[in-house]
């Protein structure tokens, strides 16, 4: 029997199998960061497809949060409704909707990757003085950020909590806090982008002071029975950076804190980095923080074969797979696995006629 076509029990909650479509920005959203017809059908495509666990594109909390102006957001009840046709169509179809929560940190206000322009938008174009844990930019291009005190972090925090309370309300089962890819919380977290000499900085228990403030926020605001994952990058894959030494010991804050699975990506705080890219790359960061930490984990990163997909969790290397470019190539990609692997593959009745 395949593992990988097994139930995963989160909480209150329990997805259908171990294949998560990972989050990935559609940089698409309407006025103000409202989600639109393309969310609707890009979301929905891959849970007809076949995903357990169907998460959103990085979301922001606050309208300083979005990486691009054209980001979706969760901040105000218009996302709510603007929501809840996407999370209603993905649930119909047996997948569970999950919203990752984000915070773009001093990545934000740059322009999208296909706009003839790269760097920081000027306000003139729509763009704002995004903010970060100190005053440096991440690249010169990018635009210079304003430090937060701690009352814009006590701000950051509630947002967190109100995004978490509102995405319930739209219809999400699952909540992801985004803490990795060199935005606001992994900011905080590295040494390489947090050099503050506060309670938010110097040692590692201060840098991780942030994202944990965020995880109990969140856990509170959703209750007990609501699944919340964190997205971090376990390693900045630099020296004096962010490691997995580290990553092992946040997880387990983590997990106190009331997270219930840690997806384990990588990299992002350092423009340059030597990053030993390779099919299932980071999968050992995932199972290292599995066992050491003792908590669940996701695998995240150029996993793209079934039988890669079924060895990583029949093995014990991580409790989920979370697959990106490849269910962008292909929204069906569970369903062939699950074929692949002797799964039922269980086709949509509408398809049924087609196998």
């Amino acid at each position: 029997m395949s593992t990988l076509f097994t139930p995963l029990a989160l909480r209150g909650v329990t997805l259908p199998n171990r294949i998560a479509m990972a989050p990935m920005c559609q940089y698409s959203a309407g006025p103000d960061g409202l989600p639109t017809d393309w969310h609707r059908v890009h979301l929905g495509s891959r849970a007809v497809g076949g995903a357990g666990l169907v998460l959103s594109e990085a979301t922001a909390v606050v309208p300083e949060g979005r990486i691009t102006p054209q980001d979706v957001g969760l901040w105000s009840d218009a996302h709510v409704d603007a929501w809840r046709p996407v999370t209603a169509f993905v649930a119909g179809q047996g997948a569970v909707p999950a919203v990752q929560l984000a915070h773009a940190g001093f990545k934000a206000s740059t322009y999208r990757p296909w706009a003839p322009r790269h760097g920081g938008v000027p306000d003139a174009e729509g763009g704002w003085t995004p903010v970060g844990p100190g005053g440096d930019p991440f690249v010169p291009d990018y635009r210079t950020p304003a430090a937060l005190d701690e009352a814009g972090i006590a701000a950051v925090v509630a947002a967190f909590a109100a995004a978490a309370r509102r995405a319930l309300d739209a219809g999400f089962a699952a909540v992801e806090i985004h803490a990795a890819h060199g935005y606001l919380l992994h900011e905080f977290l590295s040494p390489l982008t947090n050099r503050r000499a506060d309670g938010y900085g110097g040692d590692r228990a201060a840098r991780m002071r942030f994202t944990l403030e965020v995880a109990r926020a969140v856990r509170a605001e959703v209750g007990e029975a609501v699944p919340v994952l964190t997205r971090i990058s376990a390693t900045d894959w630099t020296d004096g950076g962010w490691t997995v030494e580290d990553s092992v010991v946040l997880a387990g804050e983590l997990a106190a804190a009331g997270v219930d699975l840690v997806d384990t990506s990588s990299g992002g705080a350092a423009a340059r980095a030597s990053v030993p890219v390779g099919p299932g790359y980071q999968v050992p960061l995932a199972a290292r923080i599995r066992r050491d930490a003792g908590v669940p984990t996701g695998a995240v990163g150029l996993i793209v074969e079934p039988e890669q997909a079924e060895q990583i969790v029949a093995g014990g290397e991580a409790d989920l797979v979370l697959l990106g470019r490849e269910l962008l190539r292909d929204p069906y990609w569970p369903r062939r696995a699950a074929a692949k692997l002797g799964a039922t593959p269980a086709w949509p009745d509408q398809y049924a006629r087609a196998f």
